[in-house]
């Protein structure tokens, strides 16, 4: 079997993440807050986001959010790799 690298394996989750957040600053920009109320009612399967969606972001939050996601997601990559690599059995090879 092949083993996974954890540090990879967590850095691609991680720009995935960052891409995602990225992802939801693009459709804020552009949509505007009505725009960007329907778009996440429609993907979170019509949970109403109405109440949560502020558009008012401060740069600075926003930076820390981004280096948040990409931690967290970093952490869930590398703890996916790292499980699957336990339950490898190796073969010794005589």
């Amino acid at each position: 079997m092949y083993r996974l690298n954890v540090k990879k394996l967590g850095f691609a989750f991680g720009l995935t993440g960052a891409l995602i957040y990225l992802g939801c600053m693009i459709v804020m920009a552009t949509a505007g807050q009505e725009g960007s109320i329907t778009f996440f009612n429609s993907l979170l399967h019509g949970l109403d986001t109405t109440s949560i969606i502020r558009m008012d972001v401060p740069l600075l939050e926003v930076l820390m959010g981004i280096v948040q996601t990409f931690i967290l997601w970093w952490l869930i990559g590398a703890c996916i790799g790292a499980f699957y690599n336990t339950q490898i059995k190796i073969k010794i090879k005589k």
